[in-house]
C-alpha cells in the first residue's frame, strides 16, 4: 500500500489547462547557496527536485548496490507506459521524435501548447491524467499535429494512435464508477478490449489461488487476453510479455547481488531474478517473505509489480521501483511505533474478534529516496507498507517507510497562502504552522505502520479484493486514515515521545484533515465531475460521514463567513470517538467482507461533491499559482571508473530540468517495442 502526498503544495484552479507561463529553474543550486527544490511549472504540474542525504557516507560497495538496483528500476520504466495504455509508447516515442527533429517555427502559441502536452504526457508515464485518470486533451488541431508537426519532423504515427490522441474513445484510464463495466469502461492496458467485467470475476473464481491459508496475488503479473476464444494470462516475465526490458532488469539485479549487504539481502534479490525468470507468483510469495524479513542493512529497495489501484478489479500490479537509504535519525525516532504496534492494537476500538492477537513484525522506517521509476515516478507515494498479500502481512510482518527526503522536498517547496485562505481562523492556522508537519508525518507512520497492519479477516471471508470489489482499495486506505486520526490525539504520542503537545498534535491533524477531505482536495478535479481517485474518496467519505455523525451536537460547524465557507472543529475529543466509530465499522466490513455496506459508505459519502462548496473552493483557489500536483526528477547516479573499467566511485548529479531527464531517459531505457 501506498500514501500519497496529500497537503502540502495545495493547489491551484484550472486544472488541465495550460499555464501561460512555463517557468523553468536552470540551477538546482541557488546563488545563496541553499539548494534549488523547484524545476518548473506546466499546466497542473510542478516538477521538484531531492537530494539523496547520507549517499557520500556510504561505502563504495553500498553505493554500487543502489546505483544497481536504480538501474534495474529504470531499465523497466517502458513497462508503467505500456501498462497505461496500449498506444502510449508509439504515442510517446512520436511525441519525442518531434520534439527533437521538428524544423518548423517553434515561437508560436501551437508549438508551445504541444511542448506542454508533451510534458504533461511524460509526467503521467503516457496519455491519461497521472490522477483523475481523464485522457490528456491537447490544445492544438489534428491538423497542426498532422500536418505541420508530424510531417516536419519526419516522423510517422499509426492511424490509430492519432485519432486517439483527438478523439474520445478510451476517455478513462481507470474507471470504477457503479452502473457500468468496470473492464471495458477502463482504457487500463491490463485486459484485452473485449474483456468483460463478469468474464473477470468468473476467471479467477475457478483460477489457481496457491497452498492452502497462503493465497497466492491471482494476476499480479499478467495480461488477461482472449485467444482462440479461451481466457488466457499473458505473464509479465523473461520470455514472456515484456521480455526483453525485464532480460535487463535481471541483468542489473544480478550485479546488484553480487554486492548485497548481507545473505538475507542476497537472498532476497535471487528469488526476485528467479520470480522475473518464470512468473511464478508462489516465487513471488516467497521473495516477499525473504524480502520482508531481511531488516538489516542501510540499503532496501520496493521493485516489481506492486500496487493494484489501476486495476478496476484490483488483481493487476503496476510496475514500481523505489531505492532506499536510510534515514538514521527518523528511523531511530519512529522506530517505537512499530515497538508499540501490539498496544495500538489492543486498545483499538474495533470488535475483540477483530483484532490481530499478535502483530508480527511490524517495521517503520524512515528513509531517502535514491532513486525511483515506473508507477512510483514522477510523481511518487510519501509512504508505503508492503508486502500486499494479507496472509504474508500476518504471519511475517510488513516494512512501513516514510519517503524523508521527498516528504522534505514538498515542505521546502510549499507556503502557506492556501492555509491562511481556508483555515477557520488564526488559531487553526497557528497550529497546523507549528505542529502541521510532524502531525502528516506521524499520521503517515500511524496509517502504514499500524493501520494497515491492523485487523484480521473472518475465517471463511475472501481477500478484499474479491469481497469488496471495486470498492477495496478506497476502503482499506481510509481504514488506515481512520487508524492513524484515533490514535494522533491519544496521550501515548506525547508518552513516547513522539510530541511535545498530543492535544496541539491532534488539533492540528484534525482540522487538517477536515479542510482537506470536505474542501482543499476538491480543487483536484474539474467542476461537476464526481470524485474517483481512490485516496481522495476515502478522505471525503470519511470527513462527510464524521461531519453527518456530528451533526447533532455541531461537532464539526459550517460556518460562513464574508462569503466563504469554513469548517470549524468545536469538539476534538466527540470528533476522534467518531473517528473510532467509523474505524470499527470500517473494520468490520472488511473481517466481514460486506460489500452492500462498503458500497453504501463510499458511493454515499465519498464520490458525489457538493456542487456550491466546490465552485467556492476553486473560485477562492484562483488568487494562487502553484500548481495543484507535483513529482520530481530524479537525481543522477553515474560512475566513474579506472582505466581498467572498475568503479571507483558512485556521483549524484541533478537534472538540469525536465526535459533534460526524460530525454535521457528514452535514449537510455527504452527496450519495448510499441503495441505489445
Amino acid at each position: 500500500m501506498k500514501i500519497k502526498q496529500i497537503l502540502v503544495a495545495l493547489f491551484f484552479s484550472g486544472l488541465l489547462v495550460s499555464c501561460v507561463n512555463d517557468k523553468k529553474e536552470e540551477a538546482a543550486d541557488k546563488k545563496d547557496g541553499t539548494f534549488n527544490h523547484v524545476v518548473e511549472q506546466f499546466a497542473d504540474i510542478r516538477v521538484l527536485r531531492y537530494q539523496i542525504p547520507g549517499f557520500d557516507e556510504l561505502t563504495l560497495k553500498e553505493k554500487k548496490l543502489v546505483y544497481y538496483i536504480t538501474q534495474a528500476g529504470l531499465a523497466g520504466r517502458d513497462i508503467m507506459w505500456d501498462q497505461n495504455y496500449r498506444h502510449n509508447l508509439e504515442i510517446r516515442r512520436a511525441l519525442e521524435n518531434v520534439n527533437a527533429n521538428f524544423t518548423g517555427d517553434k515561437n508560436t502559441d501551437n508549438f508551445k501548447a504541444f511542448k506542454t502536452y508533451l510534458k504533461r504526457v511524460w509526467f503521467s508515464n503516457g496519455i491519461h491524467h497521472h490522477y483523475s485518470n481523464a485522457k490528456i486533451k491537447p490544445d492544438f488541431s489534428r491538423d497542426y499535429f498532422v500536418n505541420t508537426l508530424l510531417k516536419n519532423s519526419n516522423t510517422r504515427l499509426s492511424a490509430d494512435a492519432t485519432d486517439v490522441i483527438f478523439n474520445d474513445k478510451d476517455d478513462k484510464k481507470v474507471n470504477k464508477k457503479k452502473g457500468v463495466d468496470n473492464i471495458l469502461a477502463s482504457a487500463i492496458n491490463f485486459y484485452g478490449p473485449d474483456v468483460t467485467d463478469k468474464e473477470v470475476a468468473d476467471f479467477y473464481a475457478k483460477a489457481y489461488k496457491g497452498p492452502k491459508g497462503m493465497p497466492i496475488e491471482a494476476g499480479l503479473n499478467s495480461k488477461l487476453v482472449r485467444e482462440n476464444g479461451k481466457l488466457v494470462e499473458k505473464v509479465w516475465k523473461s520470455g514472456g510479455m515484456y521480455g526483453s526490458a525485464i532480460d535487463e532488469i535481471i541483468g542489473w539485479l544480478e550485479k546488484a547481488k553480487g554486492v548485497a549487504e548481507n545473505e538475507k539481502q542476497a537472498k532476497a534479490l535471487g528469488l526476485l531474478i528467479e520470480y522475473y525468470k518464470t512468473g511464478s507468483l508462489d516465487v513471488w510469495d516467497q521473495y516477499c517473505i525473504a524480502w520482508v524479513t531481511s531488516t538489516e542493512g542501510n540499503i532496501d529497495w520496493i521493485n516489481g509489480f506492486i500496487e493494484v489501484y489501476n486495476d478496476p478489479k484490483g488483481y493487476r500490479g503496476s510496475y514500481e521501483t523505489i531505492v532506499e537509504i536510510k534515514d538514521f535519525d527518523m528511523s531511530r525516532k519512529m522506530a517505537v511505533l512499530s515497538e508499540n504496534a501490539q498496544w495500538f492494537e489492543d486498545n483499538s476500538p474495533l470488535q475483540e474478534e477483530h483484532k490481530k492477537k499478535n502483530v508480527v513484525g511490524v517495521t517503520y522506517k524512515t528513509i531517502n529516496v535514491a532513486g525511483e521509476a515506473g508507477d512510483a515516478s514522477p510523481s511518487t507515494p510519501i509512504g508505503v507498507n508492503l508486502p500486499n498479500n494479507n496472509w504474508i502481512r500476518q504471519k511475517h510482518g510488513s516494512k512501513s517507510v516514510s519517503l524523508g527526503n521527498i516528504v522534505g522536498a514538498y515542505n521546502n517547496a510549499g507556503g502557506t497562502g492556501r492555509l491562511k485562505e481556508f483555515a477557520h481562523d488564526q488559531e487553526e492556522i497557528d497550529l497546523e504552522i507549528a505542529y502541521g508537519k510532524v502531525a502528516d508525518k506521524l499520521h503517515t507512520a500511524l496509517h502504514e505502520v499500524v493501520g494497515h497492519a491492523s485487523g484480521v479477516i473472518n475465517d471463511g471471508v475472501g481477500q478484499p479484493k474479491e469481497t469488496l470489489q471495486n470498492y477495496a482499495s478506497t476502503m482499506e486506505e481510509g481504514r488506515a486514515d481512520l487508524v492513524g486520526l484515533y490514535y494522533l490525539m491519544d496521550p501515548k504520542m506525547q508518552e513516547l515521545g513522539l510530541t511535545d503537545d498530543w492535544e496541539k498534535l491532534g488539533k492540528a491533524a484534525y482540522d487538517g484533515y477536515i479542510r482537506n477531505g470536505l474542501m482543499t482536495q476538491l480543487i483536484r478535479i474539474n467542476l461537476g465531475d464526481d470524485i474517483e481517485e481512490d485516496h481522495m474518496v476515502n478522505r471525503q467519505w470519511v470527513s462527510a460521514w464524521a461531519f453527518e455523525q456530528g451533526a447533532k451536537d455541531n461537532v464539526i460547524e459550517k460556518v460562513t463567513r464574508d462569503g466563504k465557507t469554513y469548517f470549524k472543529i468545536n469538539d476534538y475529543d466527540k470528533l476522534r470517538e467518531i473517528f473510532g466509530r467509523l474505524l470499527r465499522e470500517a473494520q468490520r466490513i472488511k473481517s466481514e467482507g460486506d460489500f452492500e455496506a462498503a458500497k453504501a459508505l463510499v458511493e454515499g459519502y465519498g464520490v458525489k461533491v457538493d456542487q456550491a462548496i466546490h465552485k467556492e473552493v476553486l473560485d477562492r483557489n484562483k488568487q494562487f499559482t502553484a500548481a495543484p500536483y507535483s513529482g520530481f526528477v530524479n537525481p543522477v547516479l553515474e560512475p566513474v571508473v579506472d582505466a581498467d573499467g572498475n568503479i571507483t566511485n558512485i556521483t549524484v548529479n541533478q537534472p538540469k530540468d525536465f526535459e533534460e531527464q526524460m530525454t535521457f531517459y528514452a535514449k537510455n531505457y527504452s527496450f519495448l517495442k510499441p503495441k505489445q
